[in-house]
């Protein structure tokens, strides 16, 4: 995508940006216009996201039916449908195996239900992160073996867990995975394995979370079990899943496009009719209302589905979002909104202490990967601080946990450079006891006296990546606007565009020549203001999180001079009316 450079002249803002609007010709738009008939602003947005007028129309109204993949073009899926039927036709017991996070529990929660709809009651495991870590071990599979269980399967994760996989062999207990984290070496041996991710697969899905493969493997059951004559009455509805399949997809910030964005876009349909228990008593508990929209599913119901695994009950999201009984959905419910609280505590601790080694010095903020670490720091909360760290200082992040010698340590990176494959590398090279995941986020295991090995060999294995990362260190704009342009009907259209997150990101405007009029501190550190331009026009917004910060510094300084500004235009049609506001991301000064 070709971009002119740079926007009103604007290198380092005062978050440290250069600033870069996406190139979008007057053809380009003309065209999207003709075949779509939507308005040119929503044109435009296209238009400079590389979307062609051919493509137009699909990216507006996406559906499953044009982009669900055919199951058979993943490797082993096929093998996984039949293997999982012939367990269902002979009444062995199945266990699902499901990790500790979102995608985890709303892939199992998926399994769970389509299993129940053929007349098997499946058992359930979920680690504790804790005391057993990611992914399946000997004694779990040992567990579920004498539990009943005569096929495991596991989803979003398995796939590197070849120890566990070789002991569940040895002890005759069969295993499908179906997983989406990358893979290093020969597979682990199970009955079956599907990842898009594992060599020599064609679907051309690596970029889906665990819980859209979950929803392929549903698609391929079902096409088993029309072929086997075994549905007597109506087949498992599918559709009635993507509510599940989107919330995963939303929380593990996995590219919306192609097959995503279609499920997203169906599933917050189906979200929004609130029809499971589970996730009804989480929306009513976390305030929510009305249609469900990826904000809702990743700021405030995921996390809290999250909570469990991170400081509480591991279990607790997959059985919320697997049950049907209001009652004991509303205490799961209950308990999640505490132990969210809990860990919002935690995670803020561990975050000040984290931000203070930076700052004092013990870690480079400039290097290409921040590594830091902490004895007794929760690992239920490291990798959202390593989120909030990487968001804070614009760099690649991991932060690691120290107990009884031993590091658990959580990453996520930035456009550009791929940690996924850098802890990889890291695990080959002797550093790790365990390590995986992908571009975007990773987990590890380190030995406490192999941390500084750690970083040195992250910083040079990921300085090439970074130096060549220009996305990261550059804000994109979609489009310059007025002020007079922010208004209810202009935030509307954009929301055509959705669902907005990770491979589409939520619209981005710069706005030109503005003076501060007005600035106060609301709720705990964010910014109100008002800008105004010279013909008069104002507009008005918040800064979320800014003050003491560089944007809240700058917002704080005084009306004096002219700013560049450049955020999310935000509509909303309330009891005070509709309007529309900037939610604010950068500054830079004009001139």
């Amino acid at each position: 995508m070709a971009v002119r450079e740079p926007l009103f002249g604007v290198t380092a803002s005062v978050t440290g940006r250069a600033w870069a609007l996406s190139d979008a010709s007057d053809e380009q738009i003309a065209a999207i216009v003709r075949t779509t008939g939507c308005n040119d602003a929503l044109a435009r947005l296209m238009a400079s996201r590389g979307i062609g007028a051919d493509e137009a129309a699909a990216f507006l109204a996406p559906r499953l039916r044009d982009s669900f993949p055919d199951p058979s073009t993943f490797q082993g899926m096929d093998d996984a449908a039949r293997a999982i039927w012939d367990a269902v036709e002979q009444e062995t017991r199945i266990a699902v195996f499901a990790d500790y996070d979102v995608d985890g529990a709303s892939s199992g929660a998926q399994l769970v239900r389509w299993l129940r709809a053929v007349g098997q009651e499946p058992l359930t495991y979920v680690p504790d992160r804790i005391e057993e870590g990611y992914g399946p071990s000997a004694e779990a599979f040992a567990s579920l073996q004498s539990r009943g269980a005569g096929l495991v399967v596991t989803v979003d994760c398995g796939a590197a867990a070849h120890a566990a996989l070789e002991s569940a062999a040895s002890i005759g207990l069969p295993v499908v995975v179906i997983d989406h984290h990358l893979m290093d070496g020969a597979p682990p041996p199970a009955l079956a394995l599907v990842n898009p991710n594992q060599p020599g697969d064609i679907s051309g899905c690596g970029h889906m979370a665990a819980a859209g493969v979950t929803l392929v493997l549903l698609a391929a059951l079902n096409r088993e079990g029309r072929a086997r004559g075994a549905f007597k009455g109506a087949e498992p509805d599918l559709v009635a899943m993507t509510d599940l399949a989107a919330l995963g997809t939303i929380c593990d910030v996995v590219p919306l496009t192609g097959p995503n964005r279609a499920i997203v876009t169906q599933g917050l349909k189906v979200m929004s009719g609130w029809q499971k228990p589970g996730l009804a008593a989480l929306a009513e508990i976390s305030g929510l209302s009305g249609p469900a929209s990826t904000y809702h599913a990743g700021f405030l119901l995921g996390p809290r589905i999250n909570a469990g695994g991170r400081v509480g009950y591991a279990g607790l999201g997959l059985e919320l979002l697997s049950s049907d009984d209001p009652a004991r959905v509303r205490a799961i419910a209950s308990e999640l909104d505490q132990l969210n609280a809990e860990r919002k505590a935690i995670e803020s601790e561990v975050l000040s202490a984290a931000i203070a080694q930076v700052e004092s010095g013990a870690a480079d903020p400039e290097a290409p990967v921040i590594v830091l670490a902490g004895q007794g720091w929760h690992p239920g909360v490291i990798g959202i601080a390593a989120g909030r760290i990487k968001d804070q200082f614009n760099r690649p992040t991991i932060v690691i946990g120290v107990q009884d010698g031993i590091g658990k340590g959580s990453g996520r990176s930035c456009a550009g450079v791929h940690l996924g494959n850098a802890i990889l590398a890291a695990r080959e090279a002797g550093l790790l006891e365990k390590g995986g995941g992908h571009a975007m986020a990773a987990g590890l295991t380190v030995a406490g006296d192999k941390i500084d090995a750690l970083r040195a060999f992250l910083i040079e294995r990921l300085a090439p990546e970074w130096a060549a990362a220009d996305e990261a260190r550059t804000l994109r704009l979609d489009a310059i606007v007025h002020p007079s342009a922010v208004n209810f009907e202009f935030g509307e259209a954009l929301k055509q565009a959705a669902p907005f997150g990770m491979g589409n990101p939520e619209p981005r405007f710069a706005l030109s020549d503005l003076r501060i009029r007005f600035v106060k501190e609301v709720g705990v550190g964010h910014l109100r203001f008002t800008f105004e331009a010279d013909s008069g026009a104002q507009v008005s917004g918040i800064a979320f999180r800014a003050l003491g910060k560089p944007l809240g510094d700058a917002l704080t300084s005084g009306p004096n001079g002219k700013w560049h500004a450049a955020g999310r235009i935000k509509s909303e049609d309330g009891r005070f009316g509709r309007k529309a506001e900037l939610h604010l991301e950068d500054l830079a000064a004009a001139g």
